[in-house]
C-alpha cells in the first residue's frame, strides 16, 4: 500500500527517546514488517494512546465501559482500522459526542475482526463496548479454582493477538501506544496492572460499594502487553523496587521462592543497561495461568508451577526480567520475528543466572536447552524443515526453537567476537532501539553496522543469513555442557545398564537434573522397572510439576495404566502449556488405548483451563 506522505514522515523517524519526549514510536514500513496478524493500517491512521474505564461484572463475565483511543493519522486519512474479536460494540463517537459511522467486518476465527472507524477530522475517538463471557484474552475463574476458594479471579493474557477480546485497538506487537485505566471492581477485591498504581494497593471507594483502580503505562509498549488480574489479592515487598502479588494463602512461599529478584535486577542491569520501567512486581497467579510466565511491563505474571521450596526454578523469573530489555523495550515487529523476544531473552537469561548463581547452575540450563533444540529439530522433522527457520511463517516455528535456536546463535555470535565486545555491542543496541519494533533484516543490519564494521572473515565465520533464514541448525553453534548434568548421566548410565532405582539418590536434585534423569530414560521400560522408579523416586507424589510432567510421558509412553490417576489429578490442577500438552499428545499417540483416556481428561479439565490452553488442547484431542 502506498504510503500517505504526511503520516510518513512523522513514523519513519527513529526516536530512542520516544517515552521521554512524548513522541510517538515509530512504524517500521519495511515488507518484512508488515503484520499479517492485524487488519490495521498503520500507515494511514495509527493508535498512539489508549484510555480505557472499564466495570468488572463477574456475575455475567464481561467488562463494559468505554475506550477512549488518541488517533495519528495521514493528511487526508478518512478512517482508522481497529482489531476487536466478539466485542459488543455499542456506539462510537468524537470527544464532543457526535456518533461516527462505524463497520465491524466478518469475523476470521484467527484473527477476529476489523472495526473501520470514520475519523472525520477527529483525533480522538470514543468507543463503547462490552466483552463476550469467551473472550479469548480472559479467563474467569470460579473460586474452586483458586488457591483460597472463596472468591472468583479474573486474568487477562494478551501474547499474541487476544486482547483485541477486551481493548478495541490495533493489536499488533509494531503498533506500540501508551496507555491508562480505570478498572472498577466489586467490594473486597483488588485490581491489578501492567502499569504503574496511581491509588495505591486499595483502591478508591466507588459508588454502590465498590472500589475503583487507577493506572498508567507512560512509556509506549506493544498492545499484547496491557494485562489485568482481579481478585483476592495480597502484596509482600521483596526489596526496594520489587514485590509479590498473589492469594493470601500463596504470599509467604511465592515471596519466598522469588526472593532473589533484587540480585538479578542489579546483574540485569549491569550487563545491558538501566531498568526503565520503574517497579518490577510479579503475580502469581492460580495454577490455570497457560505459560510460565508473562513479562508484562512492571507486574511479571508466574505460574505457581515454579514454586518448589528450592528456587531452582527461579530461571522463569530470570527470564521474564530478561524481557524488560529484550522485547518489551525492543519488540519483534511482527510474530515472524519473535525470535528477537524469545531467543535474545533466553540468552540474557542464562547471563543473568551466571551473575547470580555461577556459571555451572547456568551451564546446566544451557545444556537443557541443549536438549530441547535437538529435540525440537528432530520431532519437526529433521534439520531441513521449514518450521525449523527463526524467521518464516508466523507462529509456525517448531516447538521452542524461538527460544532455544535464538538463543544459541547469539551465543555463537558471543563465542566468535569475546564476550566483552559482545556485551558492548549488546547494551548499545538496546539503547539504540530503545522502545521500538525490530525486525530480523533490521537486526541484522545493525549487527553488520555496529559489530562486524566489514570485518569479511568474521561474516564468514558467523554465518548470519543462514541461521536467520535457512532451517536447520549450522554447524558453528555452541554446546555449552554441565557438569552437574555429566553426572546425573552417569547415575543414568548405570540405571539403564540394570542398576537399581534406589542407587539414583536423587536428594537436593533441583528440576533440571530430574528433568535431565527422567527424559533421559529409555521410552521403553517394563512394568516393573517403572513401579521399582516410581516407588524409589516418589514421582507420582512428587510437588514438582516438571517432575510430575516427565514422569507422565514416561508412563503414557508404556502405557502403564497405574500412573493414570495422578496424571489425570494432575491435568486437572495444572493449565501450564509447556506441562499438559506433551501429556495429551503423547496420549493421542498411542492411538484407541490413549486417544479415549485423553479426551476424559480434557473433558474433566477444561472448565479450569485458560481458554487458550482450552483450544490448545482441543486442537490436539481433535475437540475443537
Amino acid at each position: 500500500m502506498r504510503i500517505l506522505p504526511a503520516l510518513a514522515a512523522a513514523i519513519v523517524i527513529a526516536a530512542p527517546a520516544a517515552a521521554q519526549t512524548g513522541k510517538p514510536a515509530p512504524i517500521l514500513t519495511a515488507p518484512e514488517a508488515k503484520d499479517a496478524w492485524t487488519h490495521a493500517v498503520p500507515e494511514v491512521a495509527r493508535v498512539t494512546h489508549v484510555d480505557l474505564n472499564l466495570d468488572v461484572d463477574f456475575a455475567g463475565k464481561t467488562l463494559s465501559g468505554v475506550a477512549t483511543l488518541d488517533v495519528l493519522a495521514a493528511a487526508g486519512a478518512k478512517e482508522i482500522v481497529l482489531d476487536v474479536d466478539d466485542l459488543d460494540v455499542i456506539s462510537v463517537t468524537c470527544p464532543k459526542g457526535k456518533p461516527l459511522p462505524f463497520a465491524i467486518g466478518p469475523r476470521d476465527k484467527e484473527l477476529g475482526s476489523a472495526l473501520t472507524v470514520q475519523l472525520e477530522g477527529n483525533k480522538q475517538i470514543l468507543i463503547r463496548y462490552k466483552t463476550r463471557p469467551g473472550a479469548s484474552a480472559l479467563q474467569w475463574l470460579a473460586p474452586e479454582l483458586t488457591a483460597g476458594k472463596r472468591k472468583p479471579y479474573l486474568f487477562s493474557q494478551g501474547q499474541p493477538i487476544n486482547n483485541r477480546s477486551w481493548i478495541p485497538t490495533q493489536d499488533s506487537p509494531g503498533i506500540r501506544q501508551t496507555w491508562s485505566a480505570t478498572l472498577t471492581v466489586p467490594a473486597g477485591f483488588v485490581a491489578v496492572m501492567s502499569g504503574d498504581r496511581l491509588d495505591g494497593e486499595k483502591g478508591q471507594a466507588a459508588p454502590d460499594g465498590r472500589r475503583r483502580f487507577r493506572f498508567r503505562m507512560d512509556k509506549p509498549v506493544p498492545p499484547y502487553l496491557v494485562a489485568m488480574a482481579v481478585g483476592d489479592l495480597a502484596f509482600k515487598a521483596t526489596g526496594k523496587r520489587s514485590g509479590v502479588w498473589t492469594e493470601p494463602s500463596m504470599l509467604d512461599a511465592a515471596a519466598h521462592e522469588v526472593g532473589d529478584v533484587e540480585k538479578m535486577i542489579d546483574a540485569a542491569q549491569a550487563l545491558y543497561g538501566p531498568y526503565r520501567w520503574g517497579r518490577y512486581d510479579m503475580l502469581v497467579l492460580p495454577p490455570s495461568f497457560p505459560y510460565g510466565g508473562m513479562e508484562n511491563p512492571t507486574l511479571t505474571f508466574l505460574t505457581p508451577t515454579i514454586i518448589t521450596g528450592d528456587r531452582s526454578n527461579t530461571d522463569v523469573v530470570a527470564h521474564e526480567l530478561a524481557h524488560s530489555w529484550s522485547g518489551n523495550l525492543v519488540t519483534n515487529a511482527t510474530w515472524s520475528d519473535s525470535w528477537l523476544n524469545e531467543g535474545f531473552t533466553t540468552y540474557f537469561e542464562n547471563r543473568i543466572m551466571e551473575a547470580v548463581y555461577g556459571k555451572e547452575r547456568a551451564a546446566m540450563y544451557a545444556d537443557l536447552d541443549w536438549d530441547g533444540l535437538q529435540r525440537d529439530i528432530r520431532d519437526a522433522g529433521g534439520g531441513d524443515a521449514a518450521t525449523t527457520r527463526l524467521h518464516g511463517d508466523p507462529g509456525a516455528t517448531f516447538g521452542q526453537l524461538d527460544y532455544f535456536k535464538g538463543s544459541t546463535f547469539l551465543r555463537t555470535i558471543e563465542a566468535a567476537v569475546g564476550r566483552a565486545k559482545w556485551d558492548a555491542y549488546l547494551r548499545a543496541y538496546f539503547d539504540r532501539h530503545a522502545f521500538q519494533p525490530q525486525t530480523t533484516a533490521g537486526f541484522l543490519a545493525d549487527l553488520r553496522a555496529n559489530l562486524i564494521r566489514g570485518d569479511k572473515a568474521l561474516e564468514a565465520k558467523l554465518e548470519l543469513d543462514r541461521w536467520a533464514y535457512r532451517p536447520g541448525l549450522p554447524d558453528n553453534a555452541v554446546h555449552v555442557t554441565s557438569a552437574t548434568l555429566a553426572a546425573v548421566d552417569a547415575k543414568l548410565a548405570a540405571f539403564n545398564a540394570g542398576g537399581p532405582a534406589s542407587a539414583v539418590q536423587p536428594a537436593g536434585w533441583a528440576t533440571q537434573q530430574w528433568l535431565r534423569f527422567l527424559n533421559g530414560l529409555p521410552r521403553q521400560q517394563p512394568p516393573a522397572r517403572l513401579a521399582e522408579l516410581d516407588g524409589a523416586l516418589g514421582l507420582s507424589t512428587s510437588n514438582n510439576a516438571y517432575v510430575r510432567s516427565a514422569w507422565a510421558e514416561l508412563a503414557i509412553a508404556n502405557r502403564y495404566e497405574p500412573a493414570l490417576p495422578g496424571i489425570e489429578e494432575f491435568v486437572k490442577r495444572v493449565g501450564r502449556g509447556l506441562l499438559i500438552y506433551p501429556i495429551y499428545k503423547d496420549l493421542m499417540a498411542q492411538g484407541d488405548w490413549g486417544k479415549p483416556i485423553a479426551l476424559r481428561f480434557y473433558e474433566g479439565a477444561k472448565a479450569g483451563y485458560h481458554p487458550n490452553a482450552a483450544a490448545g488442547v482441543a486442537k490436539i484431542v481433535g475437540a475443537e
